[in-house]
């Protein structure tokens, strides 16, 4: 948020945060929402990269589209298991799915 912005909300009696503070998240529970966004963002990117629809990769990993669509959105009921599997189904390297997860 820009400074200014935040300074306007300020004054207008509104308190501004961060989501972690908003959700009273722990350091390790907002580290592991950052990892499964990065690795969800990355595999989202990787999917359209090489072409294929929700359902094709849905179809690779013995999944639902709907599931590819949770996947990629870094809902929480989707295993950070399944998100690497995914990965590394797309071709991505360990590498790629480390750097993926430092990102966070």
């Amino acid at each position: 948020m820009k400074t200014t912005k935040r300074r306007a909300l300020e004054r207008a009696g509104w308190r501004t945060g961060s989501a972690d503070e908003f959700l009273g998240l722990k350091a390790e529970e907002t580290t592991l929402v950052t990892m499964r966004l990065s690795l969800a963002e990355k595999l989202r990117g990787r999917r359209t990269k090489l072409g294929l629809s929700q359902t094709d990769l849905a179809t690779r990993l013995g999944s639902s589209q709907s599931r590819v669509a949770k996947m990629e959105a870094g809902e929480a009921d989707v295993s950070l298991d399944l998100l690497v599997r995914a990965m590394l189904n797309t071709g991505a390297s360990a590498r790629e799915v480390a750097h993926a997860i430092a990102a966070a």
